[in-house]
Formats: structure tokens, C-alpha cells, sequence
């Protein structure tokens, strides 16, 4: 059972066929898809879900914290069920492959207190932005 599952049956979430279907879908690291991309395979599983149902679905797993928008470059939203795991994200500028990623170093701690301006920093959105190997070769 994946991670997500464990902890949506932890929390008492109930766990229809098309919950049980998305949660599926998006279990796995590195897993960053769009709405459509979940919706699709998610359709591939149990054809008859609905549009809706993967988009409220998905709604409702960010708002429970369980899941994380990821935003970058106006492209389409992707969520990210890694969202209790520290981690960072590297973008390849080409394609807009995401891969998690966890550096050593905190940035929170790395940011001076001259550059605080009193706030109590108390995370910080790290994000690494390159091109892919597969877009590196082209």
C-alpha cells in the first residue's frame, strides 16, 4: 500500500473507488501530475470517473495538506503527494520534468538575519532549475 493510502486511511478519509483511484495514482516519488495527467490515468483504471471527481478529489487532498500544488513557469498546476517529506524541487527549464530533491544544507537557516527584515522565517520554497539529461542531449 502506498504511503498516501496509509495516511488517508489514517486520517478515517473515506475511501471510495475513485478516492482510492487517485490516491493510487499519485503514489510514488518523483510523482508530479497535472489534473489531466491524473484524470487519464485514473480513467485507465476505472473508467467511470469523472472530470469532477479527480479535480475535487485532488482539491480536497491539498486541503487537507496530504498532497502539494506545484506551480511553476505558468505551466499547469502538478501535484505532489510528498507532502510530509522535506524536500525541494529541480525543474528542467525545457521540458518541465520535476524530480524531488534534498539538499544537505537548510535554507531556512542559510538565509542571514540581515536579510530577515524581523520576520521569523519559518520555511522556506527552494526550487533548482536546469535541463534534463534527455533535454541536455538534444
Amino acid at each position: 500500500m502506498s504511503d498516501l493510502l496509509q495516511r488517508l486511511r489514517g486520517r478515517g478519509w473515506r475511501m471510495t473507488a475513485q478516492r482510492r483511484v487517485v490516491a493510487e495514482v499519485l503514489s510514488g516519488d518523483h510523482v508530479h501530475l497535472t489534473a489531466d495527467e491524473v484524470l487519464a490515468q485514473a480513467t485507465a483504471r476505472l473508467p467511470e470517473i469523472s472530470r469532477a471527481t479527480v479535480y475535487n478529489t485532488l482539491g480536497e487532498l491539498v486541503s487537507l495538506g496530504e498532497v502539494i500544488e506545484v506551480t511553476t513557469d505558468g505551466r499547469a498546476k502538478r501535484y505532489d503527494p510528498n507532502a510530509h517529506r522535506p524536500h525541494q524541487h529541480l525543474i528542467c527549464s525545457s521540458c518541465g520534468t520535476i524530480r524531488d530533491v534534498h539538499p544537505t544544507d537548510d535554507p531556512v537557516a542559510a538565509l542571514p538575519s540581515s536579510e530577515r527584515f524581523g520576520y521569523t522565517v519559518t520555511a522556506a520554497e527552494v526550487t533548482y532549475r536546469g535541463r534534463c539529461p534527455e533535454c541536455a542531449a538534444d
